[in-house]
């Protein structure tokens, strides 16, 4: 029976799920995004979610029971100076996973499961804001410069095409 079974045991024991859970999320945040099954990767986020949501205050109340969930002291660092400035705006929804196929060797359906704030390919938006403003900017201001330039040469050539009509007619 499936009564009240809301958690995938993932087919280990209780200190190997919480062991691989625990090394998944450090190299979840250590490199952004990581390549697993769909399982293991719908697992981890239930699993990271509420540490990155921790992460966002830094106090050393919320160091500690972070480390005693990663227990890696290099990572906790940079899950508190790098990964939580960028997730600070966001209210969950921390991460995002992709399906990417079957794995050769047992059909395994996999998916990648990443940072959202730290994927450059989904966020083009922030990116492009950022440098059209300027580009748009950078271009009406050399346009403008530009343009009286273009106007004074077009009298200047003008002026002496005139000219010499006038002498060739006065001859």
């Amino acid at each position: 029976m499936r009564h009240g079974k809301k958690f995938n045991h993932l087919g280990r024991t209780a200190s190997h799920r919480s062991a691989m859970l625990s090394n998944m999320a450090c190299s979840l945040i250590e490199h952004k995004r990581i390549h697993t099954t769909v399982a293991k990767a719908k697992a981890l986020r239930v699993f990271v979610e509420p540490i990155l949501t921790k992460s966002k205050e830094d106090s050393t109340h919320n160091r500690r029971v972070v480390f005693s969930y990663l227990q890696n002291k290099e990572v906790v660092s940079e899950l508190f100076r790098t990964v939580a400035p960028k997730i600070a705006t966001r209210n969950g929804g921390y991460t995002r996973i992709i399906k990417t196929g079957f794995r050769p060797g047992d059909a395994a359906d996999t998916a990648l499961i990443e940072l959202v704030d730290f994927n450059e390919l989904y966020n083009p938006n922030e990116a492009e804001k950022k440098t059209t403003r300027r580009s748009r900017r950078a271009t009406t201001t050399k346009k403008a410069e530009a343009a009286p330039v273009a106007e004074a040469k077009v009298e200047e050539t003008e002026a002496p095409v005139a000219d010499a009509t006038e002498e060739k007619t006065e001859e």
